[in-house]
């Protein structure tokens, strides 16, 4: 299946020693690519939303380590100096995104194959890291293609199904989570219409979901987040399919703020709400009462695309990057090995090889 699948549209990629990315907040109306091996840098594009999307941050924070490896080793430094400066990078990193828990789970195995390596050679420890990066991007890859095709065994002949927010292959290495499962399916004649909210306030959905589906000629049709009951009640919607940016170990869901409101209507009316995230999205290490839910700047709510004013410039504002899904509104937890029922808090400790 993945031979029968181009790899049309990347978030993420390495190039002659470089972390690149497309710049996801200049989508759709500009494709602007970005490359550095600067950690500072590529910090502020995924603190600044250029880059996206749990699997994607964490694929680009590994090439990140990675790129800095190499311009480090390539200036002569010493292994103390070399190891104690790619730590302080994984450190800056750590620190961009509180919630996405891919991203902790990538620095931690760059950081393990760093600590791990005893060779005095700067250059084979940054080699070491470098294929180390590489080797989570390409297990990405793989695991957006057999969330895919189980994903799609869930899916019946002529279905319409809506996602909220991006996470299709602009959130990964490649396919996507949910969007790997939309091309196979629609692949499979399965699919005959995607319905994605438009994710307020930074329209992943609107922006993202649109650019990206259209360009492959997958059928999409646009909604605002405050008609999903409306469509649901129309009998319009056969299935839910969301990402997740973390999975407790209870089985609840962190996800786009407005994924709970969509899982609560979707509950109402008796449609299956499925969760399509890779394994190194599980945190085994922590409770729901643990995990901090990132609060973002007030201007995204205050205004669109950060530039149109839409309400008084001081009124107070909460904003939430993320909700929390209660683990008895999802049916099923789609990873790459395998389809997860309930009790979510056994199965998941059955696939989860996420430690940080």
């Amino acid at each position: 299946m993945a031979d029968e699948m181009p790899l049309i549209t990347r978030a993420v990629w390495w190039s002659d020693g470089e972390v690149c990315w497309i710049n996801t907040k200049e989508l759709p109306f500009r494709e602007v690519v970005r490359c550095t091996n600067d950690p500072v840098e590529l910090a502020k594009a995924i603190v600044g939303m250029e880059i996206r999307g749990a699997p994607a941050i964490g694929v680009a924070a590994a090439l990140g380590v990675a790129a800095y490896s190499k311009s480090l080793a390539d200036s002569g430094v010493e292994i103390s100096e070399f190891r104690d400066k790619v730590l302080d990078v994984i450190e800056v990193l750590w620190k961009t995104r509180p919630t996405a828990y891919n991203l902790f789970w990538a620095l931690s195995k760059v950081k393990k194959t760093l600590l791990n390596s005893y060779t005095m050679d700067v250059v084979r420890v940054a080699n070491e890291i470098i294929n180390e990066a590489l080797s989570i991007l390409k297990e990405d890859l793989e695991a957006n293609i057999r969330m895919g095709i189980h994903g799609a065994s869930l899916i019946n002949y002529g279905s319409t199904i809506l996602t909220h927010c991006n996470a299709g292959a602009l959130a990964t290495a490649g396919y996507g989570t949910v969007g790997a499962v939309v091309r196979i399916a629609w692949r499979q004649g399965k699919i005959t219409k995607l319905i994605t909210t438009e994710t307020r306030p930074l329209l992943q959905g609107a922006r993202l979901n649109v650019w990206e589906y259209s360009k492959e000629g997958i059928p999409v049709t646009l909604i605002t987040d405050n008609m999903v009951g409306y469509v649901m009640k129309r009998n319009l919607v056969d299935a839910v399919f969301v990402g997740a940016d973390r999975i407790t170990r209870e089985g609840f869901v962190i996800n786009k703020v407005g994924t709970y409101m969509i899982a609560l209507a979707a509950k109402r009316h008796g449609i299956p709400f499925y969760v399509v995230a890779p394994t190194s999205t599980i945190d085994l290490s922590s409770s729901i009462n643990e995990v901090v839910i990132e609060e973002r700047d007030p201007d995204e709510v205050r205004k669109v695309m950060n530039e149109l004013l839409i309400t008084l410039p001081d009124v107070p504002v909460m904003n939430p990057a993320f909700d929390v899904t209660d683990p008895d509104l999802v049916t099923c937890i789609v990873t790459e090995k395998g389809i997860l029922s309930p009790p979510f808090e056994e199965s998941l400790r059955k696939v989860s090889v996420a430690k940080v």
